[in-house]
């Protein structure tokens, strides 16, 4: 019954910036099969190093919007974020962890040299500060709750997108590059749980709220589309480094 009362009330809202995961230069660029294998493993590195200032703050976020969701009666709903959010502490150390050990494989064989903390501590694209900001705007808004649609966006993104990255990068880079993948490769496999659970709880809230569909749906592809700009970012960044530096 959720699902097929997502289907209809609450994907149109997000169908079009769905669409662009399939149509995006710079995610073609990162699939298509004549890749340079640099490209591949400069984007693993710009999405561990730039996510983390993404990741760090999930769980906060998570906890204090169902806590919002609860204050403002929507009981069920918030009680499963906060219970969400205990799942998402401390991802970020697998991307701090990713970072380092992608530069050390890039350093291995491949130049100009990279520095895993100047990497960490890169200044945050508009779409990275947007990203943040969506979710305090959300947890402070009239529906705390449609954190829910930005978690089943990022999490079904892990879904449908992470298993492409991976085995193109096991094919271009080699099997041993996935030792380093570990946060991607968590994600793709556990968000698939967090995305069926997600599911059920939108389709739960859209049945409450009925009334907060649009707000709910055009939060979710707000934040997807977010998203989609800074995997864009990662792969531009990625083909900086490709490119030794001016003498």
């Amino acid at each position: 019954m959720s699902k097929q009362f997502v289907e209809q009330h609450y994907v149109p809202h997000v169908a079009a910036v769905r669409e662009r995961l399939k149509t995006s230069p710079a995610l073609q660029a990162l699939l298509d099969p004549q890749v340079d294998p640099a490209l591949v493993e400069g984007f693993l590195i710009q999405l561990n190093s730039l996510g983390v200032y993404m990741t760090q703050p999930v769980d906060g976020w998570i906890r204090r919007a169902g806590e919002a969701s609860v204050k403002m009666g929507l009981k069920d709903v918030g009680e499963k974020l906060i219970t969400h959010a205990k799942h998402e502490e401390g991802h970020h150390l697998m991307m701090i962890e990713d970072t380092k050990n992608l530069v050390a494989r890039w350093n291995e064989h491949r130049t100009p040299k990279l520095d895993a903390e100047a990497l960490l501590n890169q200044v945050p694209t508009q779409a990275m500060v947007e990203y943040r900001k969506i979710h305090e705007d959300t947890i402070v808004g009239p529906m705390p709750a449609a954190q829910v649609a930005i978690e089943y966006e990022i999490e079904n993104l892990s879904v449908v997108f992470a298993p492409g990255l991976m085995e193109q990068a096991k094919r271009v880079c080699g099997e041993d590059i996935m030792e380093a993948m570990s946060f991607v490769k968590e994600h793709a496999e556990l968000d698939v749980g967090h995305t069926a659970l997600n599911e059920v709880m939108l389709g739960k809230l859209l049945s409450q709220v009925p009334e907060k569909t649009e707000v709910i749906g055009k939060t979710g592809a707000q934040a997807l589309d977010i998203y989609l700009r800074f995997m864009g970012d990662c792969v531009e960044r990625a083909q900086k480094m490709m490119k030794p530096a001016a003498a």
